[in-house]
């Protein structure tokens, strides 16, 4: 019988809705959990309602009257963008499995392209409608801001004193820039740079700006020295004490200060906005590459399995001999090496999600050190160990982080000179003391400057061959685990990449 989907959405009605429930609840982050059933029962089943209209019938009036439901619910519960995105992804980790035990593979496949093309939809539509609504909250607030500047311009002339209470008792940076000195600053103004007040009085403004902005925010604040010109707002990198750089954003107006003409600004962190707007692209990112690599891999994968059973046939054949053999191994391991390319594809479009265990992380080292123990003896590689003896057990899907320190063993070992030695320790994690520590040393070129945001980046990658995808997906997993991984250089050359991984989930 020829597989329909509205009747298997039917039948699977009350077990999916009853599986997106439970998941909210345990898996979307700590605001679902806090959610009442009821509410969640309630939203669920209008959400899958909607996708189902959607999948059957092409019709997207109730999952975008949804959308805007929903919208308007999460962000005034103050839900996290990712999270409300992570609530729709469990629709796509429900029904999977379960198409996979009711359908053939041209079924399964032809479904799952209409299943991600409903999520996709879903997803982009409802990030989209999200940040809108946000903007216009930003925009609204810097409103707010341009009219809290009117405020305090109009008490400095009634009362000095009264203005600076005032304006210390607020939690954005506020300061008075005369001839590109600053005049006056809050204690908010220090904290965020890191310094005393009498640091920051007397100091040319433009020092607290990074050395990458300084020239564009000196040119706003020349352009904008006269009287007529309007409150300016603009984004920046505040330069602190300790040379650090922070996302800021400035809202700045000319008035008189002291009988002066001057430049008065509120400065506001924007690190988790510009977070988020990242996050939100990333998603989006994803979401694109997930669905062009679904479509593709059915149509490269079989032509290429058929090449490499073809050319394995033909090495069999006694007539073909010498060179002509050797044309055939490099072809099918060009093959072979174009099936691994396709893997990591899929492996990095898909969701991770993990099987968590307890394992031993010295195991797990000396696990993927075997699996790659040829790859080392080809390039005369020594493998200097120092595991660390009764480390806590860490809880982690065993197959995944194997896979994580595997692509960072590849990474070291492509990256060494023929010859030279590779040095792998665990350790207990200092800084936490609740966690483990790896540390995987080569003594090749180390990172360049230039490489060192780049690195951990998909489809990165400075070599001949590969897709760049390595230590993202290493990156992407570590991170599933709550832990992080680092990524330094040593003397007098190599890198040194850090993992650190707590022993709870």
């Amino acid at each position: 019988m020829e597989f329909s989907i509205a009747a298997f959405l039917q039948h699977r009605r009350s077990e999916i809705i009853e599986k997106w429930v439970n998941r909210l609840k345990t898996e979307a982050g700590e605001q679902y959990t806090g959610r009442p059933r009821q509410e969640l029962y309630e939203t669920v089943t209008e959400a899958f309602d909607a996708e189902y209209n959607v999948l059957v019938n092409d019709d997207f009036n109730y999952i975008n009257k949804f959308i805007n439901k929903i919208t308007k619910m999460r962000l005034e519960a103050g839900f996290l963008l990712s999270d409300v995105q992570k609530a729709f992804e469990l629709f796509r980790s429900i029904v999977v499995p379960l198409l996979a035990k009711e359908t053939t593979l041209e079924e399964f496949l032809a479904t799952i392209t209409s299943l991600n093309q409903c999520l996709n939809y879903t997803i982009h539509r409802f990030s989209d409608h999200f940040q809108s609504i946000h903007e216009k909250e930003i925009l609204e607030h810097n409103r707010l801001l341009e009219e809290e500047v009117k405020i305090r311009t109009a008490e400095l002339k009634e009362s000095e004193l009264k203005y600076k209470t005032l304006v210390e008792e607020i939690n954005d940076g506020y300061f008075v820039v005369q001839n590109e000195v600053i005049a006056f600053a809050n204690q908010a103004f220090c904290r965020m740079h890191g310094y005393c007040l009498k640091e920051v009085i007397g100091k040319k403004f433009h020092v607290f700006v990074d050395s990458r902005n300084r020239k564009k925010v000196v040119k706003i604040y020349d352009k904008g020295l006269s009287e007529k010109t309007p409150p300016r707002t603009f984004e920046y990198l505040r330069l602190t004490k300790t040379g650090k750089s922070y996302p800021t954003e400035i809202l700045a107006k000319n008035t008189h200060y002291d009988n002066k003409l001057s430049s008065i600004g509120i400065c506001r962190d924007i690190t988790k906005r510009v977070k988020m707007e990242q996050k939100v692209r990333e998603t989006e990112q994803m979401a694109y590459i997930g669905q062009i690599t679904t479509s593709l891999s059915h149509e490269i994968r079989n032509p290429l399995s058929a090449v490499k059973m073809n050319l394995q046939i033909l090495k069999k054949n006694p007539q073909i001999q010498g060179n002509d053999q050797r044309r055939i191994d490099i072809s099918v391991r060009e093959v072979k090496r174009l099936e691994g390319i396709l893997e990591e594809l899929l492996d990095f479009a898909k969701p991770i999600q993990l099987k968590y265990g307890q394992h031993q992380i010295n195991n797990l080292l000396a696990f993927s050190i075997e699996l790659l123990e040829m790859k080392f003896k080809e390039e005369a590689i020594t493998v200097i160990t120092d595991f660390e003896s009764n480390l806590p057990l860490i809880v982690a899907d065993g197959e995944k982080l194997g896979q994580a320190l595997i692509n960072i063993l590849l990474n070291a070992l492509e990256a060494s000179t023929h010859g030279s030695t590779i040095e792998i320790s665990s350790t207990i994690d200092s800084t936490s003391g609740e966690g483990v520590k790896v540390i995987i040393a080569d003594e090749g070129y180390g990172v360049s400057k230039e490489q060192f945001p780049e690195i951990f980046k998909p489809f990165y990658t400075t070599k001949s061959k590969g897709t760049g995808l390595g230590l993202s997906n290493a990156s992407r997993i570590i991170e599933a685990h709550k832990g992080r991984i680092d990524v330094e250089n040593r003397e007098p050359g190599g890198a040194v990449f850090k993992v650190f991984l707590p022993c709870q989930k």
